[in-house]
């Protein structure tokens, strides 16, 4: 006869169990300080267990699993034991008699202190009615000087009933159930459990949220683990604002470049959050060493894979060392005052060298740092305001605080970021409408796309950031993409051409932004060899290692990283489409160099190559360059 379902409990007379006398506990050679030195990637011991009671239909599982994703994405063990699960598995002998109810509590009681005992958080989603079986469960933790948290999922019997995901209420009503928990059988409410969470008329997420909360009071997540709703900022509050620029007319002051501007508004603007202002010389380190920082309690690491540093002369080192703050300027206005500032020298080899892997001269942005200072300062920032640009382009130069209130706004429930410094052809179209396919697939409601291109320095030979902005434009007008599910803005970062090294940069601060999924590319932030005869492919980075390396980088694990797949022009039906190798002499694989030549010449692309407006746009500006 099949077990009956999750809360049917017909009374049974108890039966007895035998007891093993002949056994003694073992003491394990790891301790728990030392388990919390070693697992996960957030350290310190934070082994407990999550009880989660409440009526089927509550939205217990759906918690546990939504707080399990929540904590293991951000280096935190955790596993959750559901009670269905549980049942065809460890406790498919159990049925529902008082003494197997008990039993299957007993059992589950003392795996939960098992994982809790090893460091992983145990997340356990059961009915458990009766409140001398949780008291049990908990009795088994205190024992073990573990702690357990009782979450009473207080949700309506009549919002429960409503949802019925199992039909087991309905079953109960028409009597073919009996002794169901909520109908016939009673629900003993916890007396004091340590939360109440009530699911009616909130998001899972929502819920989920208040649990975390707990979880941060009790010192088991590190406070900066939690999804900050707003990113800090690093421009000054207009109460102050006067007083700040006038101390910044007192202080001695330093000049800054226009890509220093463009670094100071990437951390002015959240995007390297956690960072507080241009790196000292401990962050610096472990940039180059680690592509990540430690957090500021020491937890955990986030990613930062790039050096976002300040260069000053040798004659301006001797002059402010000792100063408690420098005025920077741009074109001769204060933009922002650095604190407590921190010198340490520019080795100029060792930075490029471990940053792109060469120290080529060549290499444009390697250029610039060689000719830039010889010593690096490091301090927090106050940036006196906005920092605009005033080129008709300012509107889209959302901040990522701006960008996650977009999202909210279009009820966005996943994010997905395409990163780009070119034109866009009907091959990128191809992929993010794929993507938006695949997502849709997987059960998300409104995925939206961060349209995102590069608006910092780049390369001379580059499309400038106004002409790339109308082909997008374009490229949205003719509905190729859909304006309904996409946000077109400028990623304020200078581009540096570190391949696998900055791809992270650009991936861990579109998460910032509240990204949650990354579509990567061939060569992401590559570019040729600037001695063209060093390798047989003529590149500075392999194709492939951009988007491999992503998928393994430390810090990026609330992003999931979407693969790329290769788009080409399908001759036989004259459009872009995913390239088959079996069909390969049907493809063309249009180049950047053979797209620059017609575009000069005044010549088309195949038909379906590009949007026709877009391509108008792109064209004009190649032949004004032939012009010129």
């Amino acid at each position: 006869m099949p077990n009956p379902p999750i809360g049917f409990y017909p009374y049974v007379k108890r039966r007895c169990l035998q007891v093993a006398t002949n056994v003694t506990e073992q003491k394990h050679h790891v301790t728990r300080e030392i388990r919390g030195k070693n697992l996960g990637l957030c350290r310190g011991f934070r082994g407990c267990t999550v009880w989660l009671t409440g009526l089927s239909g509550a939205g217990k599982t759906s918690i546990a699993f939504e707080l399990e994703a929540y904590l293991v994405s951000r280096g935190i063990p955790a596993y959750g034991l559901d009670g269905d699960n549980i049942r065809t598995g460890l406790n498919k002998n159990l049925g529902f008699t008082p003494a197997d109810r008990e039993e299957n509590i007993r059992r589950v009681g003392e795996v939960a202190k098992l994982f809790a005992d090893s460091g992983v958080v145990a997340i356990c989603s059961f009915v458990s009615p009766f409140a001398d079986d949780r008291e049990m469960a908990r009795k088994i933790h205190k024992d073990a000087d573990l702690k357990f948290y009782e979450i009473f999922v207080d949700t309506p019997l009549n919002v429960c009933e409503s949802r019925d995901v199992k039909g087991l209420y309905k079953k109960a009503r028409e009597g073919v159930i009996k002794g169901f928990t909520g109908i016939t059988q009673e629900y003993e409410k916890p007396e004091k459990p340590e939360l109440i969470v009530n699911t009616d008329g909130f998001t899972i997420k929502e819920s989920t949220q208040k649990v975390i909360a707990l979880l941060e009071e009790e010192g088991i997540i590190p406070k900066t683990l939690r999804d900050v709703e707003k990113l800090p900022e690093l421009y000054v509050q207009d109460s102050v604002k006067e007083a700040i620029i006038n101390e910044a007319k007192s202080l001695p002051s330093v000049p800054i470049t226009q890509v220093e501007l463009q670094w100071l508004q990437v951390l002015a603007e959240g995007w390297a959050y956690p960072l507080k202002g241009f790196m000292r010389e401990d962050e610096y380190l472990q940039t180059l060493h680690f592509n990540s920082i430690l957090t500021e309690e020491g937890a955990f690491r986030e990613n930062q894979s790039v050096p976002i540093v300040l260069s000053v002369s040798t004659e301006n080192k001797e002059k402010l060392d000792g100063v408690s703050a420098i005025t920077l300027n741009y074109e001769g206005k204060p933009v922002a005052i650095l604190r407590k500032p921190e010198f340490f020298y520019h080795r100029k080899e060792e930075r490029l060298s471990r940053q792109f892997g060469t120290s080529h001269p060549n290499q444009p942005y390697i250029k610039m740092v060689m000719e830039s200072g010889d010593w690096l300062v490091g301090g927090d920032l106050d940036v006196i305001e906005r920092i605009r640009w005033n080129d008709g382009l300012d509107q889209y130069r959302l901040t990522p605080n701006e960008l996650r209130e977009k999202f909210t706004e279009m009820k966005a429930d996943a994010v997905f970021a395409f990163q780009l410094r070119n034109p866009i052809h009907n091959g990128h179209a191809l992929l993010m409408q794929d993507t938006k396919r695949q997502l849709l697939e997987r059960g998300f409601k409104k995925p939206v796309l961060l349209l995102h291109p590069l608006g910092g320095w780049t390369k001379d030979d580059d499309v400038p950031l106004p002409v790339r902005m109308a082909q997008h434009q374009a490229v949205l007008d003719s509905g190729v993409l859909s304006r309904d599910d996409t946000v077109l803005a400028i990623f304020p970062s200078p581009m540096m051409y570190a391949g696998p090294t900055e791809v992270q940069w650009h991936a861990k601060a579109r998460m910032n932004a509240g990204a949650n999924f990354y579509i990567v590319g061939r060569d992401p932030a590559g570019m040729p060899h600037p001695d063209k005869e060093m390798y047989p492919d003529g590149n500075l980075y392999d194709a492939t290692h951009g988007a491999r390396v992503l998928k393994m980088a430390q810090g990026l694990d609330s992003m999931e990283i979407l693969p790329f797949r290769v788009a080409a022009y399908d001759k036989s039906v004259s459009r872009m489409a995913f390239f088959e190798p079996k069909r390969k002499e049907e493809f063309e694989f249009i180049s950047g160099t053979k797209m620059r030549t017609l575009a000069k010449t005044g010549a088309n692309p195949p038909d379906g190559f590009m949007e026709p407006k877009a391509w108008k746009i792109l064209a004009e500006y190649y032949q004004s360059l032939s012009k010129q």
